[in-house]
């Protein structure tokens, strides 16, 4: 179903993560607005049905498609457009399936609730872009991953860790906050701020220049270390269209820190990117 070309961060995970989050994002955002009505002249948006099919169904299907503006590769200072088709597939609370992997939340206590997550890494290839040329592939391979989140009346703390199976072996962490408010009773605004860590080995794989590589690159040797990697800031609206069609729009800035900032790698330390889709819940 997931059909994008395989690249270095080719889905944008953080953001993708975010602007396919759509389910979950409208679950709850709507509820949290009982005062707004519709005029009188026109029919009622029935939010309830968006959000809830039927009384007996617990499961919930978007489908869709869209497009993201993005870098080549994380560091590029190259930006290009990848359409994206996707779906989402979620049961109750605690199942969700969508082009990233699949999410199983078993444990919830209060404001807090724990997930685990099965995912990949797409790694990246040296003819993705001309200035990767002579760094070699970094291996498609499997994540595992657990997240903590609390939420806080409309704000969202969270953190999470991913670890990659095969490929660059990569240790991940992520910390953030995020913020959702329903403006009208069809739009839904969010803002989200997040910090990424990197063990050695994801550093070393994306960042480091052994010397084979700066031989066959003609790019300085460099040796990144773990550390904090990256910061995220994004704003995304999402507009119900109507009971089953939604509009979701976002835009997103990255700013790669330390040993990755540094690395002769990345061309561009800013990382800005746009997204935008259309879904269809049945």
């Amino acid at each position: 179903m997931f059909l994008v070309r395989q690249k270095n961060q080719r889905v944008s995970y953080f953001a993708l993560l975010t602007a396919l989050g759509i389910s979950k994002t409208t679950a709850g955002a709507l509820a949290a607005d009982p005062t707004v009505t519709a005029p009188l002249q026109a029919p009622v948006f029935d939010s309830k049905r968006f959000l809830n099919s039927s009384a007996t169904r617990n499961w919930t299907l978007i489908v869709g498609g869209g497009a993201v503006y993005e870098p080549e590769y994380e560091g590029s200072d190259d930006l290009t457009v990848n359409p994206i088709p996707f779906a989402i597939f979620t049961y109750g609370e605690w199942l969700e399936i969508d082009p990233t992997g699949a999410t199983v939340t078993p444990l919830r206590y209060g404001d807090m609730s724990f997930s685990a997550k099965v995912g990949y890494e797409s790694g990246r290839d040296e003819v993705d872009h001309a200035d990767l040329r002579g760094l070699g592939v970094i291996d498609f391979a499997a994540t595992l991953g657990a997240k903590a989140t609390y939420e806080w009346g409309p704000v969202e703390l969270y953190a999470g860790i991913d670890q990659t199976l095969g490929g660059s072996e990569s240790l991940v962490g992520t910390f953030g906050v995020g913020y959702s408010i329903p403006v009208t009773e069809r739009l839904i605004f969010e803002a989200n701020a997040e910090a990424i860590l990197a063990n050695d080995k994801h550093m070393d794989a994306y960042f480091s220049v052994n010397a084979a590589q700066s031989a066959a690159s003609g790019l300085p040797q460099y040796k990144a270390e773990a550390g904090l990697k990256r910061v995220n800031f994004s704003a995304t609206a999402t507009y119900l269209l109507s009971e089953h069609w939604l509009l979701r729009g976002e835009a997103g800035l990255g700013l790669l820190t330390g040993d990755a900032a540094d690395s002769p790698i990345v061309k561009e330390k800013l990382q800005p990117s746009a997204q935008l889709f259309v879904g269809y819940k049945f």
